[in-house]
């Protein structure tokens, strides 16, 4: 399931190519779905009235006489200019109200909850129980199961973000001190990306996030296995490269779960190793990806919360990035 393209690779892609990972004209989640019918019955009806009016300007101008005097008709006036917009567009706004309104009824409950915690400049994520207790975290990646109902607790850490994957539902504000609800149901597996929609700071159009749509036996041992602690070094290379995680300022700010790193104010990094992508879908994973942003992230992403290690020798930082690999 890991993407291993870069972004500029993708950015490189012709527009067919990103049909299948962010675009709202190729829905695949059934909100994604009814916004999409939405918008293509607003573009066929305005499209019609546009050829319609078209057709009488074209007739005003260079019709014959006798059609000409129609035109100018009283009747035809209140009829064209008054009676068909207002009866039209009234049928527009009631059919889109109603479609739009389907999609915010709560009407079962869902199978999976995950809370979403928009962060500077990252995604937070939280899979609850029942009950509505964490039963673990992760971080910019968004794992559910096909053919399931799952619900979104959408809130920020900071500022106001907005919470959008255009091909499997709208978009949906992430408000301080509030929380908003989104729901998705996708019927097949694929890999999407999701992004920020609303305008954050220096980095917003680096915070993005995958969604992994998997078929619901392997989402299942996903998850039981994400809730594991993370395995121990198996090489001599990891376990220098655990040292060196250890010993630095990285415990301040990241868990790594079964070791005494603790921090919360960054990503939870227990399986780092197994997610699409690094940094807010900055990065492609992958060793290299690691060394790079340990070495060079305020290069790579300017303003973010993460300082720069560029002090690190390059064995150490390799051995660190190799460990990261490792959590699995």
């Amino acid at each position: 399931m890991r993407r291993r393209l870069p972004v500029a690779t993708l950015a490189a892609f012709p527009l067919g190519a990103w049909a299948n990972i962010q675009s709202a004209l190729h829905p695949e989640g059934k909100d994604a779905i009814a916004i999409a019918g939405i918008g293509g019955v607003m573009f066929v009806a305005g499209a019609a009235i546009f050829v319609g009016v078209m057709l009488l300007v074209s007739l005003a101008m260079f019709g014959p006489v006798s059609v000409r005097t129609w035109l100018r008709s009283r009747r035809l006036v209140v009829i064209g200019g008054v009676a068909f917009p207002v009866i039209v567009l009234t049928a527009l706004l009631i059919y889109a109200m109603i479609v739009s309104a389907s999609l915010v009824r709560a009407s079962e409950a869902p199978d999976l909850r995950i809370e979403v915690v928009g962060e500077t400049w990252w995604w937070r994520v939280r899979y609850l129980d029942a009950s509505g207790k964490p039963v673990m975290e992760t971080a910019n990646e968004i794992r559910m199961p096909a053919g399931r109902l799952v619900e979104l607790e959408l809130t920020t850490a900071d500022v106001i973000h907005s919470f959008w994957v255009p091909n499997l539902a709208g978009k949906t504000d992430m408000i301080p001190g509030h929380v908003n609800r989104q729901r998705l149901f996708v019927s097949t597996p694929g890999i999407f990306r999701g992004q920020c929609a609303e305008y954050c700071g220096a980095q917003h159009a680096n915070m993005a996030f995958d969604v992994a749509v998997m078929p619901p036996e392997d989402f299942d041992a996903w998850l039981a296995a994400q809730q594991q602690p993370a395995r121990g070094p198996d090489s001599a290379q990891t376990r220098r490269g655990q040292k060196v995680f250890l010993d630095n300022d990285c415990v301040k700010c990241h868990t790594v779960r079964g070791t005494p790193a603790a921090g919360t104010a960054g990503p939870d990094l227990t399986h780092a190793g197994s997610r699409l992508s690094i940094a807010a879908a900055t990065l492609p994973n992958g060793v290299g990806a690691f060394a790079g942003w340990i070495a060079a992230s305020q290069h790579i992403k300017p303003g973010n919360g993460m300082p720069s290690f560029d002090r690190l020798s390059p064995d150490d930082l390799r051995a660190i990035a190799a460990y990261m690999e490792s959590l699995q």
